[in-house]
């Protein structure tokens, strides 16, 4: 699996971004172009899950890196480097109705100790009409996925 380079640190470029590659699928250029600008316009489902976990914050990121793996496509951003002694894991995972609606998972991990790492899971997801908290589902079931590896 490629990462997915956005060259932006912009949730709401990098969703629209991800909306418009499923739309060229259904219609080409025209379907992409459209799905994106129709992105744009879409309110964001925003959802935020903090846990701690018992492993060194090295371990942690291999864990949350090895999981949004299996998930999902990385994300590479540009720009924005995150809080000091803090890492940060992005990926592009498919959340809703039939896995269709992507949805951008951001893991924030900062030690806390030698075997203790604060993680902060945020699942953001574009929403259409029909409500499905894509964003709040996946953040979620990620988080839930990460606090087993504290056992």
């Amino acid at each position: 699996m490629t990462d997915t380079d956005t060259g932006t640190d912009d949730e709401d470029l990098i969703l629209a971004r991800a909306l418009g590659a499923v739309g060229a699928g259904g219609g080409g250029s025209g379907g992409r172009r459209g799905a994106a600008f129709a992105a744009r316009r879409l309110k964001k489902n925003v959802h935020e899950v903090e846990l701690a976990v018992g492993l060194s914050p090295a371990d942690a990121a291999a864990r949350a890196t090895d999981l949004l793996l299996r998930l999902g496509t990385p994300v590479r951003t540009a720009g924005a480097a995150p809080p000091a002694g803090a890492r940060v894991v992005r990926a592009l995972v498919g959340g809703g109705f039939g896995n269709m609606n992507p949805v951008l998972v951001t893991v924030t991990l900062t030690g806390t100790g030698p075997e203790a790492t604060a993680v902060r899971v945020r699942g953001a997801a574009k929403e259409g009409l029909i409500k499905q908290r894509a964003g709040e589902k996946t953040a979620r079931q990620v988080a839930e996925l990460l606090s087993r590896a504290d056992g």
